[in-house]
Protein backbone atom coordinates (compact mmCIF):
# COMPACT_ATOMS: atom_id res chain seq x y z
CA UNK A 1 0.00 0.00 0.00
CA UNK A 2 3.21 2.44 0.63
CA UNK A 3 4.39 1.85 -2.57
CA UNK A 4 1.07 3.45 -4.64
CA UNK A 5 0.68 6.16 -1.81
CA UNK A 6 4.34 7.25 -1.97
CA UNK A 7 4.67 7.21 -5.79
CA UNK A 8 0.68 9.22 -5.91
CA UNK A 9 1.79 11.84 -3.66
CA UNK A 10 4.78 12.37 -5.00
CA UNK A 11 3.64 13.12 -8.45
CA UNK A 12 0.99 15.09 -7.64
CA UNK A 13 3.17 17.50 -5.33
CA UNK A 14 5.44 17.85 -8.47
CA UNK A 15 2.47 19.03 -10.48
CA UNK A 16 0.16 21.08 -8.34
CA UNK A 17 0.54 24.48 -10.60
CA UNK A 18 -0.20 22.87 -13.47
CA UNK A 19 -2.62 20.55 -12.03
CA UNK A 20 -4.97 23.47 -10.26
CA UNK A 21 -4.64 25.85 -13.65
CA UNK A 22 -6.07 22.83 -15.54
CA UNK A 23 -9.38 22.58 -13.36
CA UNK A 24 -9.72 26.16 -12.31
CA UNK A 25 -12.74 26.49 -14.21
CA UNK A 26 -14.39 23.80 -11.76
CA UNK A 27 -16.47 21.48 -13.79
CA UNK A 28 -18.12 24.60 -16.20
CA UNK A 29 -16.81 22.24 -19.38
CA UNK A 30 -18.37 19.27 -17.85
CA UNK A 31 -22.32 19.51 -17.45
CA UNK A 32 -22.39 15.74 -16.46
CA UNK A 33 -20.02 15.86 -13.96
CA UNK A 34 -21.20 19.40 -12.72
CA UNK A 35 -25.28 17.93 -12.61
CA UNK A 36 -23.70 14.75 -10.22
CA UNK A 37 -22.17 17.15 -8.17
CA UNK A 38 -25.36 19.45 -7.59
CA UNK A 39 -27.41 16.44 -6.76
CA UNK A 40 -25.16 15.22 -4.47
CA UNK A 41 -25.09 18.71 -3.11
CA UNK A 42 -28.77 19.14 -2.95
CA UNK A 43 -29.30 15.25 -1.21
CA UNK A 44 -26.73 16.02 1.24
CA UNK A 45 -28.44 19.01 2.17
CA UNK A 46 -31.86 17.34 2.26
CA UNK A 47 -30.46 14.65 5.10
CA UNK A 48 -30.30 17.69 7.16
CA UNK A 49 -26.33 16.69 7.72
CA UNK A 50 -24.25 19.07 6.21
CA UNK A 51 -20.98 18.21 6.57
CA UNK A 52 -19.19 16.79 3.87
CA UNK A 53 -15.81 15.44 2.85
CA UNK A 54 -14.22 16.13 -0.55
CA UNK A 55 -11.71 13.06 -0.43
CA UNK A 56 -8.56 13.52 -3.16
CA UNK A 57 -9.67 17.36 -3.09
CA UNK A 58 -6.56 18.47 -5.14
CA UNK A 59 -6.27 22.12 -4.59
CA UNK A 60 -9.93 23.09 -3.88
CA UNK A 61 -12.18 23.36 -6.27
CA UNK A 62 -14.84 21.14 -5.85
CA UNK A 63 -14.54 21.77 -2.17
CA UNK A 64 -15.71 25.19 -2.87
CA UNK A 65 -17.86 24.70 -5.05
CA UNK A 66 -20.08 22.16 -3.00
CA UNK A 67 -19.46 24.72 -0.37
CA UNK A 68 -20.97 27.23 -2.48
CA UNK A 69 -24.26 24.68 -3.14
CA UNK A 70 -24.63 25.02 0.85
CA UNK A 71 -22.76 22.08 2.26
CA UNK A 72 -20.32 22.28 5.00
CA UNK A 73 -17.48 20.92 2.61
CA UNK A 74 -13.85 20.28 3.79
CA UNK A 75 -11.12 18.83 1.47
CA UNK A 76 -8.51 16.08 2.50
CA UNK A 77 -6.14 15.18 0.07
CA UNK A 78 -2.84 12.60 0.83
CA UNK A 79 -0.29 15.50 -1.32
CA UNK A 80 0.97 18.56 0.88
CA UNK A 81 1.28 20.25 -1.91
CA UNK A 82 -1.96 20.43 -3.08
CA UNK A 83 -3.22 20.77 0.69
CA UNK A 84 -0.77 24.09 0.70
CA UNK A 85 -2.25 24.94 -2.19
CA UNK A 86 -6.19 24.84 -1.80
CA UNK A 87 -5.52 26.69 1.51
CA UNK A 88 -4.30 29.49 -0.33
CA UNK A 89 -6.72 29.84 -3.07
CA UNK A 90 -10.01 29.49 -0.42
CA UNK A 91 -8.37 30.63 3.08
CA UNK A 92 -12.24 30.40 4.34
CA UNK A 93 -12.69 26.29 3.82
CA UNK A 94 -10.86 23.48 5.77
CA UNK A 95 -8.32 21.29 4.03
CA UNK A 96 -6.05 19.02 5.59
CA UNK A 97 -3.25 16.56 4.51
CA UNK A 98 -5.08 12.61 5.03
CA UNK A 99 -5.29 9.59 3.32
CA UNK A 100 -8.18 8.07 2.41
CA UNK A 101 -7.65 4.66 3.67
CA UNK A 102 -7.72 6.21 7.45
CA UNK A 103 -9.81 8.96 7.54
CA UNK A 104 -9.17 11.33 10.69
CA UNK A 105 -13.01 11.63 11.01
CA UNK A 106 -15.40 10.19 13.77
CA UNK A 107 -17.23 6.86 12.58
CA UNK A 108 -21.20 8.44 11.49
CA UNK A 109 -20.14 12.06 11.39
CA UNK A 110 -20.50 13.04 7.80
CA UNK A 111 -23.97 13.78 5.57
CA UNK A 112 -21.47 12.86 2.39
CA UNK A 113 -18.31 12.00 0.76
CA UNK A 114 -17.01 13.04 -2.95
CA UNK A 115 -14.59 11.18 -4.52
CA UNK A 116 -14.34 12.90 -7.85
CA UNK A 117 -11.35 10.65 -9.72
CA UNK A 118 -9.83 10.32 -6.51
CA UNK A 119 -9.48 6.82 -6.12
CA UNK A 120 -8.48 5.77 -9.65
CA UNK A 121 -4.91 5.37 -8.11
CA UNK A 122 -6.05 2.48 -5.63
CA UNK A 123 -4.62 -0.68 -7.06
CA UNK A 124 -8.32 -3.47 -7.02
CA UNK A 125 -7.09 -5.51 -4.73
CA UNK A 126 -7.25 -2.30 -2.03
CA UNK A 127 -10.16 -0.59 -3.40
CA UNK A 128 -12.72 -2.51 -0.85
CA UNK A 129 -11.36 -1.36 2.07
CA UNK A 130 -10.84 1.88 0.95
CA UNK A 131 -14.90 1.86 -0.18
CA UNK A 132 -15.43 0.33 3.71
CA UNK A 133 -13.38 3.41 5.09
CA UNK A 134 -15.47 6.09 3.47
CA UNK A 135 -18.78 4.01 4.63
CA UNK A 136 -17.65 4.51 8.38
CA UNK A 137 -17.77 8.07 8.13
CA UNK A 138 -21.14 8.67 7.00
CA UNK A 139 -23.89 8.99 9.03
CA UNK A 140 -26.85 6.41 7.79
CA UNK A 141 -28.53 7.89 5.36
CA UNK A 142 -25.26 9.56 4.25
CA UNK A 143 -24.35 9.95 0.35
CA UNK A 144 -21.52 8.97 -1.59
CA UNK A 145 -20.50 10.07 -4.84
CA UNK A 146 -17.04 8.17 -6.43
CA UNK A 147 -16.59 9.16 -9.90
CA UNK A 148 -14.12 7.46 -12.00
CA UNK A 149 -12.80 5.96 -15.56
CA UNK A 150 -15.58 3.14 -16.68
CA UNK A 151 -14.93 0.27 -18.71
CA UNK A 152 -17.60 -1.47 -20.45
CA UNK A 153 -14.93 -5.09 -20.00
CA UNK A 154 -15.39 -7.25 -16.65
CA UNK A 155 -11.90 -6.19 -14.84
CA UNK A 156 -10.44 -3.18 -13.84
CA UNK A 157 -8.01 -1.78 -16.44
CA UNK A 158 -4.60 -0.53 -15.68
CA UNK A 159 -3.36 2.45 -17.73
CA UNK A 160 -1.08 5.23 -17.97
CA UNK A 161 -2.56 8.07 -16.54
CA UNK A 162 -0.45 11.62 -16.86
CA UNK A 163 0.14 11.88 -13.60
CA UNK A 164 0.35 8.52 -11.78
CA UNK A 165 -0.68 4.72 -13.32
CA UNK A 166 -4.44 4.33 -12.95
CA UNK A 167 -7.38 2.35 -13.11
CA UNK A 168 -10.73 2.19 -14.75
CA UNK A 169 -13.47 0.22 -13.64
CA UNK A 170 -17.06 -1.17 -15.29
CA UNK A 171 -19.25 0.46 -13.07
CA UNK A 172 -21.29 -2.68 -12.25
CA UNK A 173 -17.97 -4.08 -10.68
CA UNK A 174 -17.71 -0.97 -9.07
CA UNK A 175 -21.44 -1.18 -7.77
CA UNK A 176 -20.77 -4.26 -6.22
CA UNK A 177 -17.97 -3.11 -3.92
CA UNK A 178 -19.99 -0.15 -2.71
CA UNK A 179 -22.88 -2.58 -2.16
CA UNK A 180 -20.21 -4.81 -0.38
CA UNK A 181 -19.30 -1.82 2.20
CA UNK A 182 -22.54 -0.82 3.22
CA UNK A 183 -23.42 1.88 0.50
CA UNK A 184 -26.60 1.19 -1.86
CA UNK A 185 -26.08 2.49 -5.50
CA UNK A 186 -29.20 4.38 -6.06
CA UNK A 187 -27.91 6.15 -9.55
CA UNK A 188 -25.33 6.46 -12.14
CA UNK A 189 -24.41 8.31 -15.00
CA UNK A 190 -21.92 7.18 -17.96
CA UNK A 191 -20.72 9.31 -20.87
CA UNK A 192 -18.43 8.71 -23.75
CA UNK A 193 -16.08 11.88 -23.07
CA UNK A 194 -14.57 11.72 -26.57
CA UNK A 195 -11.56 10.60 -24.49
CA UNK A 196 -8.07 9.66 -26.45
CA UNK A 197 -7.72 6.60 -24.09
CA UNK A 198 -11.55 5.43 -24.87
CA UNK A 199 -12.82 5.29 -21.68
CA UNK A 200 -16.28 6.25 -20.40
CA UNK A 201 -16.37 8.94 -17.42
CA UNK A 202 -19.05 7.25 -14.55
CA UNK A 203 -20.28 8.56 -11.85
CA UNK A 204 -22.07 6.48 -9.10
CA UNK A 205 -24.09 7.74 -6.44
CA UNK A 206 -24.88 5.63 -3.18
CA UNK A 207 -26.20 5.63 0.08
CA UNK A 208 -25.05 4.14 3.70
CA UNK A 209 -27.39 1.86 4.65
Amino acid sequence: MANHQDETRAAYNGVVELYASLFADRLETQPFARAMIGTFAELVRATGNLRAADVGCGPGHLTAMLHEMGVDAFGLDLSPGMVDHARQAHPALRFQEAQMESLPIEDSALGGVLAHYSMIHTPPAELPELLTEQARVLAPGGLFLVSFFGTDGQEPVRFGHKVAPAYSWPADHLAELLADAGLTPFARLLHDPASERGFLDAHLLARRS
